[in-house]
């Protein structure tokens, strides 16, 4: 079955690509009666959300291109959404014509229900004369059902400047349960520095112009491979709305009322471009709520965790330049109220894991929860942006895990650009503080790590780092099974694109219930 699946996923990969790099210079030929279209309204591609047993959320998102746009005001145009439960497209298990408008950037969501568990689908949209590419999904398995192993990928940090989406590639190959990613699948501002193609405009604020980024970002053909061959499990981070913002605070000091206008905008383009069930709240556009649990048969129960949305500000923010900074001797760092999640959040969480059954407890957000703290005059140096910012925070969720004996927690975390393998004890990179959990965070798609030196200096000074290189690009690919978690770092070099293929940067595992990363 394994081996039928990877050669189906190898077609239609190539199938995906092929039909993304086509030319849409002239009319689409198609015998379907209805609108006739000039380009191909399906030119950003289609996804498929998180997979439920019994359920697949799909996407696509219609460009109306000025060509085609006679005709198409406020009315709302129709999609066809057909499902089929073979790969060629034979035995049609539901179909489904679904309404869209220019309010909501003419996107699609669908949820499709009634599926099979632990089921192979494959599906497609038609507007028109126009029809989409094909996707694949595959539904989870039953909660109460015996899972063999789960297989997922881990990815970050997308910037579209900085190198060619050929980790993508690579993914759209892989034999997966899903992709899980954990935030920046865009970024709003530029960067010249490092730029190896353009982004379409400086920097996204309005909603218009979150739109335009997401378009030049969903365009891209290795990207839509990826989203077209798995369910996709999606957390953002920060650049989705502004660098280092935190809850309705910027780096520039912005009036909040104006930040959560633009947090607002973001949002919106955010849910408009992703296969998600829920958008954000009409009554409250700048609030999404994107946190969730699920279980994964009876082998492992997942958690995706907002570290953006509800958090305390940084600590001893610069009074000019807010944001990320490295901070000393900085008494609000340890304030006990100080939350990475928020309140509410971290009493979900809480409640998740103490009811918890199963083996596993996998806990995904956006960034490393180890400490990278560095030597300083007078004691150590701190990045207030990540949960070094936010200590108190970090030692209540290692404390519930140590208290609820969970010995089988793995975190899973992007944002900082590098591969990195972590043990995390009650109190950091002290020997004689007890291991309670595993860390696991993966280097960028494209985006730039930090310097060899300045990573040197981390792992000079923090031993809980088993594993930490910046100077790659890639993903990491995950098997989960009854008695082990197994992680490949999966690179290639930076720029991504600059060199052919991807190989294993390392590889590490975490036995069950017994907290600790060892190298493989």
């Amino acid at each position: 079955m394994r081996l039928t699946r990877r050669a189906g996923l190898r077609t239609l990969t190539q199938t995906a690509l092929a039909l993304a790099l086509a030319p849409w210079a002239h009319a689409i030929q198609a015998p379907e009666v209805g609108r006739r279209w000039r380009y191909n309204p399906f030119a950003l591609g289609i996804a498929c959300g998180r997979p439920e047993p019994t359920a697949l959320v799909l996407w696509t998102r219609l460009l109306v291109q000025e060509e085609d746009r006679q005709g198409v005001g406020d009315d709302p145009l129709t999609v066809t959404l057909e499902v089929f439960a073979d790969e060629g497209l034979r035995r049609r298990v539901h179909t489904q014509t679904l309404a869209t408008n220019a309010a909501r950037a003419h996107s699609v969501h669908a949820v499709v229900s009634g599926l099979r568990p632990a089921t192979d689908y494959w599906y497609r949209f038609r507007q028109g004369t126009a029809q989409s590419r094909v996707g694949h999904g595959r539904t989870a398995p039953a909660p109460d059902a015996s899972v063999r192993a789960l297989r997922f990928a881990l990815a970050s940090c997308q910037h579209y400047e900085q190198g060619q989406y050929t980790a993508h590639e690579a993914l759209a190959g892989e034999d997966l349960d899903f992709v899980l990613f954990v935030g920046d699948y865009i970024y709003e501002n530029s960067n010249a520095q490092y730029a190896i193609r353009p982004h379409n405009l400086p920097e996204a604020v309005t909603l218009a112009q979150y739109r335009e980024r997401y378009a030049l970002y969903k365009r891209d053909p290795l990207l839509q491979a990826s989203h077209a061959a798995h369910p996709w499990v999606l957390m953002w981070d920060d650049h989705e709305v502004v660098n280092d913002y935190a809850n309705d605070q910027d780096m520039r000091h912005t009036d909040p009322a104006r930040v959560l206008q633009r947090r607002a905008a973001a949002y919106q383009a955010y849910f408009e471009h992703q296969p998600l069930r829920i958008g954000p709240e009409p009554h409250a556009p700048a609030h999404m709520r994107l946190h969730a649990q699920f279980p994964w048969g009876r082998l492992a129960e997942i958690w995706t965790l907002d570290c953006r949305q509800y958090r305390s500000p940084q600590a001893c923010r610069d009074p000019v330049r807010g944001g990320g900074r490295m901070i000393t001797q900085c008494d609000e760092r340890l304030a006990p109220e100080r939350s990475m999640l928020g309140a509410a959040q971290e009493d979900w969480l809480s409640a998740g894991l103490r009811a918890s059954t199963r083996p596993w407890q996998l806990l995904a957000q956006s960034t490393q929860i180890s400490s990278t703290r560095i030597p300083a005059p007078i004691d150590w140096a701190y990045w207030n942006d990540a949960w070094d910012g936010y200590p108190e925070a970090r030692r209540r969720l290692l404390q519930t895990v140590h208290d609820l004996g969970r010995r089988s927690v793995v975190t899973l975390g992007g944002d900082v650009h590098m591969n990195v393998a972590a043990n995390l004890r009650l109190e950091p990179n002290d020997p004689n503080a007890p291991i309670v959990a595993s860390e696991f965070v993966t280097t960028s798609i494209t985006s730039r790590g930090m310097g060899e030196r300045a990573l040197n200096l981390i792992r000079e000074s923090n031993p809980d780092i088993r594993h930490a290189r910046a100077d790659e690009r890639g993903y990491s690919r995950f098997l989960l099974t009854a008695d082990q978690l197994r992680c490949d770092f999966q690179t290639t070099a930076f720029p991504a694109g600059s060199q052919a293929g991807f190989r294993t940067q390392a590889s590490f595992g975490v036995l069950r219930d017994q907290p600790g990363v060892r190298s493989l």
